[in-house]
């Protein structure tokens, strides 16, 4: 079962981008293999996010010059890589955010590096070792592997680009009964805890666009819309999945009861940028 400190393992994940010139050692291997298995075996039934998932653990071939395999030269050194395949489903996206960032923070909690890749990687590179079927998309590439203790140029720079080290403060993110009021920690109460793991999750470009609001002691969950966005799969909800993931387990390790689920209507006005996605329902 995975299990492990959730709190040190989400402070502790950062985006590596370059990794020690080997491979995974027997025992690490093998425990990534034990949750790959375990989890995908949830994947079709953990409503909200259920959607038939394959995750693959790919050894890049020897010879092979990493910074050139289909990466466009954003990851160096790395010998192994998670690919991640899914049914074409409506909660596609979401369902791969929550299920496969479970496995990242699994992979950091053992000393692993990991970086999540979805516009910077040339996926003809991967689908033939993949097998890809017609009704499937591949919208995440995953190195993962022993990062290199000191932090790289490329990495530095990546990482100030993207503001990958500020998160939005609580007023901007969670809000109570209605958009526009904001939750304090104070009223969130025993859940502060898992909305500050949520709020610490990684996103495409640090965007966090997820949304909650408390209602009724439960957790409404919306993302942000982005006209704007270059990439044809829909990034933003692959993130409130991420999202969704931390503030799951957060709740578990804190023995907070609830389920998630997709309401009807929450009875909150969404602003015209917010979309719904699913609830949190606290027992």
């Amino acid at each position: 079962m995975i299990k492990f400190d959730i709190e040190k393992a989400v402070r502790e994940r950062k985006s590596a981008r370059s990794y020690k010139s080997r491979t995974l050692n027997d025992r690490d291997r093998e425990r990534i293999k034990e949750w790959i298995a375990e989890i995908t075996e949830t994947t079709e039934s953990s409503e909200p996010f259920s959607a038939p998932m394959r995750i693959r653990l790919l050894t890049v071939a020897k010879g092979t010059d990493t910074e050139k395999l289909g990466t466009y030269g954003v990851i160096r050194g790395v010998k192994e890589f998670l690919a991640v395949t899914v049914k074409n489903t409506e909660n596609a996206p979401e369902a791969v955010g929550y299920h496969f960032e479970r496995l990242v923070l699994a992979a950091t909690s053992i000393g692993l590096g990991t970086c999540w890749l979805a516009g910077t990687f040339n996926r003809e590179q991967f689908t033939e070792a993949l097998d890809l079927k017609d009704d499937e998309l591949f919208p995440i590439v995953c190195p993962i592997g022993y990062p290199m203790n000191k932090q790289t140029v490329i990495n530095r720079v990546f990482r100030k680009a993207s503001k990958s080290d500020q998160r939005r403060e609580w007023s901007e993110l969670f809000f109570e009964n209605e958009f526009g009021t904001p939750l304090s920690k104070e009223h969130a109460g025993e859940y502060a805890f898992p909305l500050e793991m949520l709020r610490l999750a990684p996103s495409a470009a640090n965007r966090q666009p997820w949304r909650i609001v408390m209602k009724d002691n439960h957790f409404h969950f919306y993302r942000m819309e982005n006209p704007r966005s270059k990439y044809s799969y829909d990034l933003p909800r692959l993130d409130v999945g991420i999202g969704a993931c931390h503030f799951h387990m957060a709740a578990q390790e804190r023995s907070l009861d609830g389920e998630f689920t997709v309401l009807s209507d929450t009875g909150i006005a969404e602003p015209s940028d917010m979309k719904y996605l699913f609830t949190w329902i606290s027992r």
